[in-house]
Order: C-alpha cells, then structure tokens, then sequence
C-alpha cells in the first residue's frame, strides 16, 4: 500500500536548517493498523502531512499504491486524496457554515455520488448522530463533531485513512468511542489506518507500533499479524 524510501524533510529557520524528518524508511501493506508514537517534535505529524501529499520532501520518496507522489501534480495530488485517503485531525476540521449532514455530503459530492445525501445519513447514524444531522458544528460536542468528521472521512471509503490525534481535545469517554468507531470502520470497510497519537493505551491496539524520536526511527513493533 504504502512504499517510504530514505525520506527527508528539513525546513529553514532563523537562518539554519532543521530536520525534521532523517532517512525514513517504511513499508505499510494494505489493511494494516499502524499507531505513530513519539515525544513532541519528533515528526510524526510531518510525516502524516507528506503521505497525504499535503507537504512535498526534501529528498526520498513515497509511493500509495505504485504511484510515486513525487510524480505528480498539485491537482493530481488533491484527486488521489479526494479518491483514496481520508483524513482525521485533532481539531476536527469541520466547515462551520454547513450541518453535521452537509459536512458529511461534501466529499460524496465532489466523487459525483448521486445518492450522496443517503449515504451521509447513513454514515451519521453508524457514528450515532442521525438526530443530530442538522446541527451545525458550534451545535455540538468535541466528542459529537469528531464522530461527524469520521464519518466524513470515510464517506468516500478510502483505502488510506490518515488520523492525526484523534482524540487530542476529547476526554477519555469521547475518546474511547471515537476510536472504538475508527476501528470499526477500519474492519468493516479494509482500509489501511495509519493514526499519529501520544497515548500508549490507544497505541497498543494497534497491530503495529512506529516510534520516532528527532526525526528518525527509533522502534517498529509489529504487535498482531492476524
């Protein structure tokens, strides 16, 4: 699914460069869960952002399915996202201005869904908000709009889904559910979940650890092969 080679990101700051990311190296089959873990700065965000092709690299390469995103266009970038990766943030993301049922519509109508407004129900009502699908996001929870930006993310039912601290602004119960639900998801529909987080319990449901530290790894568990 996913092929890093010798990845490098390094930015300039005050005069000097940073590194950010040192050599990567990864191997990601189709399907798999694998958790980022690492201290704060140790980029595990910045390599979520170049998988999604949101950031290009320094040197290296990255290849989704065969394709090396090096090769290809802004446009074509943005198509492969809105077609094969779904993405989750800490901060949900949501378009303020649209309902919980817009939010979820958006993207099943950029793919040209012609029953998009069907299956955005249904997806709110898998993450359990159907009675709440014509709040706006100011209307609801943190818990309640980052079910809502879960079922947005797989609304185009990806094969990639790209999750950076899902749980970051949430207390423990919403937490729980949120993941609960992601890992749902990720069985029923097959997809390849990569999720950047700092809590070990979360970590450890994971079938594969990742540890970064200082831009390099540092650790690759492989916890559950079945």
């Amino acid at each position: 699914m996913i092929e890093i080679s010798n990845l490098t990101m390094q930015l300039t700051s005050g005069g000097r460069t940073v590194t950010i990311l040192d050599g990567i190296d990864l191997s990601v089959p189709a399907k798999q869960f694998l958790a980022v873990v690492g201290p704060s700065g140790s980029g595990k965000s910045t390599l979520l952002g170049l998988i999604a092709g949101l950031d290009r690299p320094t040197s290296g390469s990255i290849r989704i399915d065969g394709v090396s995103l090096s090769a290809l266009s802004e446009d074509d970038l943005a198509r492969l996202r809105r077609e094969k990766v779904g993405m989750i943030f800490q901060s949900f993301h949501l378009i303020p201005t649209l309902t919980a049922l817009e939010n979820v519509q958006v993207p099943l109508e950029l793919r040209g869904e012609g029953s998009a407004d069907r299956e955005a129900i249904r997806l709110l009502d898998a993450v359990g908000l159907g009675d709440r699908k014509h709040h706006y996001p100011v209307q609801l929870s943190g818990g309640e709009q980052q079910r809502v930006a879960v079922a947005r993310a797989y609304s185009a039912k990806p094969a990639l889904l790209l999750a950076d601290e899902p749980t970051g602004n949430l207390d423990s119960a919403n937490g729980a559910r949120v993941i609960d639900l992601l890992l749902q998801l990720h069985r029923d529909q097959g997809s390849t979940l990569i999720l950047v987080t700092h809590d070990p319990s979360l970590a450890a449901r994971a079938e594969r650890v990742l540890s970064l530290r200082d831009g390099k790894v540092v650790g690759d568990e492989l916890r559950n092969e079945g």
